[in-house]
């Protein structure tokens, strides 16, 4: 049974963590939906990918140690060594599922350089998602509710 409690809680906690892993620019919260953006254009000068770390909460430790010390109690049938394994198994649990928590939640992302058309310069730090840029590219740096997003620019449409 505490077998089966330990696997169950292990489970939660990755789908947890995946679930709140991404900050893809193709992904709108629902907060951020009918709001109205700025707007700017601008042109791509560089693209350079980096690595947005992960978060530590502390969800990953907490759930980890609850985890270890579950299993670690239930690992022998004496007393004073059931505490003492259980306290040894949830300071191991919470370390491992700290590094769980960051490593799941580090992502792959892309700093943008753009100069926009007043010649201003922005660097815009966003998960990869599904667009490509390069220098020269001619893009819309689109701000809702503090945070900026960099997509390319459609084509002008000239009203007749």
């Amino acid at each position: 049974m505490q077998r089966f409690l330990s696997l169950t809680l292990s489970a939660a906690l990755v789908a947890t963590l995946a679930a709140c892993a991404s900050s893809n620019p193709d992904v709108i919260s629902r907060s951020d939906a009918q709001r109205m953006s700025l707007v700017q254009d601008g042109t791509v000068l560089t693209v350079r990918p980096v690595v947005v770390d992960g978060s530590q909460s502390g969800v990953g430790a907490a759930v980890g140690g609850v985890v270890g010390a579950i299993g670690g109690y239930g690992g022998s049938g004496v007393n004073r060594e059931a505490q003492v394994l259980g306290v040894l198994a949830g300071v191991a649990g919470a370390a491992a599922g700290n590094a769980i928590e960051r490593m799941s939640t580090k992502e792959d992302a892309l700093e943008i350089l753009v100069q926009l058309k007043s010649g201003d310069r922005r660097a815009i730090v966003q998960a990869k998602g599904t667009e490509n840029f390069n220098p020269g590219d001619p893009v819309i740096i689109v701000t809702t509710g503090g945070k900026v997003r960099v997509s390319k620019a459609p084509p002008i449409i000239r009203a007749q």
